[in-house]
């Protein structure tokens, strides 16, 4: 029985140093996983489908990717939240607004980006502010990109009546060609 008490000790002395260890930006980072993850949850999903409970489980969803950005749960929190938009679009007919779309597709990479660098920051890791703030430029530079891209091809679909949609998925397709070959250079260039 002694060595149980010991044993249980010893593991409560290495959480309070693991605890004391913990640096600010790592776990500034996982906050932010968790706040993109939860508000692109409360923007997919419908306001009829937000009772209590439900809300007390997409906080858990928002949580696990802070907690284990390096396990599976970022892509388990972005497919609960596409789910959540498929919900609102298909289940209670809510017609997909634009700024709606762009929202969720900015927080859902923003997670996903936050989730890439805290899978790389240890708990304990002292990390230069700039560092930070240079990876969410990127982001914001990527999300601004992406979002004019799609502005400007919704604004396609939309000339031309019925042949509008032909435009669009033409300009979406030398898009994807032309971001494959970009891509495909960078690749080489290494």
């Amino acid at each position: 029985m002694n060595d149980l008490v010991e044993g249980l000790n010893e593991r409560v002395r290495a959480l309070r140093y693991g605890v004391r260890r913990v640096s600010p930006t790592p776990l500034l980072v996982r906050a932010g996983i968790f706040l993109s993850v939860l508000v692109g949850l409360l923007v997919a999903y419908p306001a009829q489908a937000l009772i209590p409970r439900a809300l007390l489980a997409l906080t858990v969803v928002a949580l696990l990717p802070a907690i284990g950005p390096r396990l599976v749960w970022p892509t388990f929190a972005a497919l609960v939240t596409v789910g959540g938009w498929l919900l609102a679009t298909l289940g209670f007919d809510r017609p997909p607004a634009l700024w709606r779309l762009l929202a969720v597709a900015t927080l859902l990479y923003l997670a996903h980006t936050l989730a890439a660098l805290a899978a790389l920051l240890p708990y304990d890791a002292v990390v230069d502010p700039d560092l930070v703030l240079r990876w969410l430029a990127r982001a914001g530079g990527v999300v601004l990109a992406a979002a004019v891209l799609g502005i400007v091809l919704a604004w396609l679909g939309g000339v031309g009546g019925d042949r509008g949609s032909q435009a669009a998925t033409v300009a979406g397709l030398l898009v994807a060609v032309g971001l494959s070959g970009l891509l495909a250079w960078l690749l080489r260039r290494r």
